[in-house]
């Protein structure tokens, strides 16, 4: 019965930013795994095919599409396609974001342009692709449901990359509305926020083993891995989460959830003693 509730089969699930190994294609193989047909969507051609060779390794239905989701036009034309390969759209799963090295910097001195492109990155596209899978739905009378990637930095704060932080916490206000606009047609947004992932561009842009540098961070011990990510998405875009809506579920580790003061309050911790089962 539980294991029948995480069942996509019959769905088609567009995938954005499904490309390039990390959450993305994770997802993808997730959905495929759960027997949804994926629409897998990057902005490279490589990457698209990448994913789209893998899930058909697997036995799984794709279509891979190419496009910049910050462009409207480009929006329409995925969900086009996916409607004539399909026949409809079920699921969908935002992946792509994220920062551009030369993306970092302090806010005093942060530029227009760029701070824009951060957002059109990783909120702006999110509205439009929702948009339009929403009308898309409702004109169809299909309760889909949508999943967002965040992030912890819109939690808490972001030094250095503010406008992502600002962007993701965007995301997740944007979610919750959507969540109660749309609910009537019997459609379901959430968001879910990533702490750190490794995947191929965070490790690349790493000069640190990324799991030596989280024993200090992250209560679990090791940053999350892609298909850990992949596995929420796909709980909240199944019936097994149908009655959660509008909501951020955070997969970090239990980053967030440690007490800041933690450092210097050790001192005063009382000391832990296990002793063995008695028999």
């Amino acid at each position: 019965m539980i294991l029948e509730r995480l069942s996509l089969r019959g769905k088609t699930a567009i995938v954005s930013g499904a490309g390039g190994e990390g959450i993305g294609t994770a997802t993808s193989l997730a959905l495929a795994e759960a027997g949804a047909k994926v629409v897998a969507v990057d902005i490279a051609a490589e990457r698209v095919q990448d994913t789209e060779r893998r899930l058909r390794a697997m036995g799984g239905e794709c279509l891979g599409i190419q496009a910049d989701l910050r462009k409207k036009s480009e929006v329409d034309r995925i969900i086009a396609q996916a409607v004539q390969r399909y026949g409809g759209v079920h699921c969908l799963a935002n992946v792509a974001g994220g920062m551009q090295p030369g993306q970092w910097g302090r806010l005093e001195d942060y530029g227009e342009r760029e701070f824009d492109d951060v957002i059109s990155l990783n909120l702006r596209y999110v509205f439009l692709i929702c948009q339009a899978v929403a009308k898309h739905m409702i004109e169809r009378q299909i309760r889909g449901t949508m999943v967002s990637v965040a992030s912890v930095s819109g939690i808490a704060s972001a030094p250095y990359h503010a406008p992502y932080g600002a962007a993701k916490a965007g995301l997740m206000a944007l979610t919750r509305s959507m969540a109660i606009e749309w609910s009537a047609y019997g459609i379901r947004a959430n968001a879910l926020a990533p702490g750190s992932v490794k995947t191929p561009r965070a490790m690349a842009g790493s000069a640190m083993d990324m799991d030596e540098r989280a024993k200090g961070n992250i209560p679990i011990g090791r940053v999350c891995q892609p298909d850990e990510i992949a596995a929420g998405i796909l709980f909240l875009l199944s019936p097994l989460s149908s009655a959660i809506s509008g909501q951020t579920l955070i997969v970090d580790g239990a980053a967030t959830a440690k007490f800041p003061l933690m450092g210097q309050t050790n001192k005063y911790a009382p000391e832990v003693r296990v002793e063995a089962p008695r028999p």
